[in-house]
């Protein structure tokens, strides 16, 4: 593996990964603030910011913009979280100059021209609408704000109509000046790419970045609680979540493993029980997303309204299981080559490593060793597991519902003991 790293007078890191027999280049400029940075007044301009970029810059129209890169047979997107922003593109070896500039454009000089904001508004309130017809997409909003309330991290990363309304220029100017500096971005490309002249390309057109800190972003501080949607839809979708470590914490792999022997795929225990033995929902999963200072262990099953209550109900028996009883060698195995598997196939894709990288920088400050990341997937035993879901059962429940309930009073004596003996949560 071919890994180089330089970072920039002005604080901006440069990472490459040259990959062997490529033709294509995968290369993006990630900061690290998200939905999570905004202010006050803010709710949903991290992700506002990152559409208008592609709207027009000092040097290009937005017309400009989409025929350059396509012209070339490239591919330019972009992507707003709750902890980094990112603008990407893949093209052939060659033009990885001309996707740089593009991407420096739209990221140093962009126009935020009115009549553009305003078309480019219309098109978020249509996704924030469209969001609001997805159940799983309002059942995912309510849970964050239950697990996470009345801070930033808990909001949804779109915004809401009355916030994406109010926004003008200067709130995107605004959050773009405080947030996009070089310290807090990396560059990386990966595929058929020389390190040296990537930095060069970068000299060049990123230059200007400004080079002090930026502020630390609103911490993340779980609540729980719970809320509900009698929103009419076929199915009531409901989640269930506990506070996970976070991404830099020693338990941050025992819990993806934790997951995926409880959720992760036709084989777990979940997806057994609740849909081949018992039929009462057609999917059920469960995962577990970290942040830099908390994080958020989630199932998710939608199922008929009248078999709520018996859906929560074998749910929480199979958490109550696995923290009495633990989880078998057999189980721990397949998840373990399941990750494996991911973090492997990852360094075929050059737009996956690109993203591997660019979140490695941001999360832990150096690129991490594949077989780094292989040695704390086997670090994890039986025993971590089995103590993890004791944890996370003495944590605070959130748990969030989506459409009609038949049998309220059923689901909500589940809910209320929805937890361990003290003696197992001590």
């Amino acid at each position: 593996m071919s890994v180089e790293r330089s970072e920039l007078a002005n604080g901006l890191t440069v990472v490459s990964h040259a990959m062997a027999e490529v033709e294509t280049v995968s290369l993006g400029i990630w900061i690290g603030a998200g939905s999570r940075s905004e202010g006050l007044g803010e709710h949903g301009v991290a992700h506002f910011l990152e559409h208008m970029a592609f709207k027009g810059t000092a040097r290009r129209s937005a017309k400009d913009i989409a025929e350059e890169i396509e012209a070339v047979g490239g591919e330019l997107n972009a992507a707003t979280g709750v902890d980094s922003t990112a603008y990407y593109a893949r093209v052939l070896r060659k033009d990885l100059p001309l996707a740089l500039d593009i991407l420096s454009d739209i990221i140093l000089t962009p126009r935020f021209d009115r009549s553009e904001l305003a078309r480019e508004r219309d098109v978020i309130l249509q996704e924030i609408a469209a969001s609001m017809d997805s159940p799983e997409d309002i059942v995912f909003d309510l849970v964050q704000e239950a697990a996470f309330p009345d801070q930033p991290v808990g909001r949804p990363i779109l915004g809401t109509a009355d916030s994406v309304s109010r926004f003008k220029r200067a709130h995107l100017g605004c959050y773009l000046a405080a947030q996009y500096h070089g310290p807090n971005m990396v560059l990386v490309a990966a595929g058929a790419v020389d390190h040296a002249a990537l930095v060069a390309e970068a000299e060049r057109r990123l230059m200007s970045l400004d080079a002090t800190a930026t502020p630390d972003p609103n911490g993340a501080v779980y609540g729980g609680g719970a809320k509900r949607s009698a929103k009419s839809f076929e199915q009531t979708h409901l989640v269930l979540a506990f506070e996970a470590p976070p991404y830099r914490h020693a338990d941050y792999f025992t819990a993806q493993i934790c997951a995926g022997a409880l959720g992760g795929g036709m084989s777990s225990r979940l997806f057994q029980e609740v849909r081949e033995r018992r039929g009462l929902c057609y999917a059920i999963y469960s995962f577990s997303s970290g942040l830099s200072d908390s994080g958020m262990f989630a199932i998710h099953a939608a199922g008929g309204p009248n078999r709520a209550h018996e859906l929560f109900a074998v749910i929480r028996d199979e958490l109550v299981k696995a923290a009495e009883e633990g989880f078998r060698e057999d189980e721990i195995a397949r998840v373990k080559a399941q990750l494996k598997m991911g973090l492997l196939a990852g360094l075929e894709s050059s737009s996956a490593r690109t993203e591997q990288l660019a979140r490695q920088i941001l999360i832990h400050g150096r690129p991490l060793s594949t077989q780094e990341l292989l040695d704390k997937v086997e670090e994890v035993e039986a025993s971590h597991l089995q103590a993890l879901v004791e944890r996370l059962l003495a944590s605070p429940l959130s748990l969030a519902t989506v459409g009609p309930i038949l049998h309220v009073a059923r689901f909500d004596a589940v809910a209320e003991k929805f937890t361990v003996p003290s003696s197992k949560a001590a």
